[in-house]
């Protein structure tokens, strides 16, 4: 039986691509088998996703059936995607203004779900020089928040500011102008990669195009930050849908309605998918939170109670490290948030 890869999924059909050993662009949707799922599958519980590799079958209307999903490396719920390599999550520097704490967010469930992270930064020719703030958008987002009369880019965690500092927004920050070099840097420490682009100005394509050679990928994020341009830059023939940003809501349209595998030139595949403005916590529980930021492992293992939530326990190394400045302040009460939404959620439930 023949088996393939679903490159996108669609009001009930699964598009496969059989497996030739052809992963250039040149006749790739002439290849693709519209399939449907087969009643087995969903007997026994089982959604084919994007990503997934299946086997399937030729009916005699010249469609096809799927009929068995191959065992799976990885899985995503929102987005729903099977067998990526890993996610690059974009969020733009300005229109929709920086948003940390979603970034943060975004972070968590990746993490959770074992896949690595690539952080690209997008819309960078928005991003004023000289300290000269952009314009600030009605309604700001929730952002980091540091110790009293301390902005974050002055916070501790934070390396000498250089000169020629490049602001965001201070609706980034939830309070002042916060140095968009220091962002780089905070997250570049944690331990992720971080790229920087402007698809308008087409900076860091090629740094985002090694990122992706070979690899399954996801482009995920808060809608409006410019993951279909990014990718239009990338693969200027896919022609995606964008849209203009409401500039009163600081948000973007979904122009992204459905998720599909995007084959590259350099081989690998992308996943194009919606938007997100909130991501929740179900899957996962408050005692698991912690190994979700990279900065906390190492520390916890010297935690006086085995289990330490990293909130009220005496003798806790994380809150020590806040205190002394060699864990973030925005990071930490990022956690603390999540922590009182999942313990929100279980008394809900």
């Amino acid at each position: 039986m023949p088996e393939g890869i679903i490159v996108k999924a669609l009001s009930g059909y699964y598009y496969v691509l059989p497996d030739s050993g052809e992963d250039s662009l040149a006749g790739y949707e002439a290849r693709l088998v519209q399939c449907r799922g087969r009643g087995i599958l969903k007997k026994n519980n089982i959604s084919p996703l994007v990503g997934d590799r299946v086997s399937f079958g030729h009916s005699e209307n010249g469609e096809g059936t799927v009929d068995r999903v191959l065992p799976r490396e990885s899985e995503l719920i929102r987005p729903p995607v099977a067998n990526i390599s890993q996610a690059v999550l974009v969020f733009s520097l300005d229109e929709p203004a920086l948003n940390l704490q979603l970034l943060d967010k975004f972070l968590v469930h990746i993490e959770h779900s074992g896949l690595d992270s690539v952080i690209c930064f997008s819309k960078q020719d928005l991003v004023q020089q000289d300290g000269q703030p952009a314009v600030e958008e009605e309604g700001g987002t929730d952002g980091p928040s540091a110790t009293e009369g301390q902005s974050p880019a002055e916070s501790p965690a934070y390396s000498q500011q250089p000169a020629d500092r490049r602001s965001l927004p201070a609706s980034a920050a939830g309070r002042d102008e916060l140095d968009a070099d220091a962002v780089y840097r905070l997250y570049e420490s944690i331990g992720y990669r971080v790229l920087v682009t402007s698809a308008k100005q087409r900076e860091g394509l090629e740094q985002v195009r090694e990122t992706l050679k070979g690899k399954i990928s996801v482009f995920s994020g808060q809608s409006g930050v410019g993951k279909s341009t990014l990718l239009n830059a990338l693969l200027p023939h896919l022609d995606l849908d964008t849209a203009e940003i409401s500039m009163k809501l600081g948000r973007g349209r979904h122009t992204t309605r459905h998720v599909e595998l995007l084959p590259l030139p350099e081989g690998g595949w992308v996943a194009d998918t919606p938007g997100f403005s909130q991501l929740d916590f179900m899957e996962m529980e408050p005692e698991e939170l912690g190994a979700t930021f990279r900065e906390f492992v190492p520390l916890s293992e010297g935690c006086r109670f085995r289990g330490c939530l990293h909130h009220k326990e005496p003798g806790c190394r994380v809150r020590q490290a806040v205190d002394e400045g060699t864990v973030a302040q925005s990071r930490y009460d990022h956690y603390l948030q999540f922590l009182q939404e999942m313990k929100d959620r279980k008394r809900r439930y």
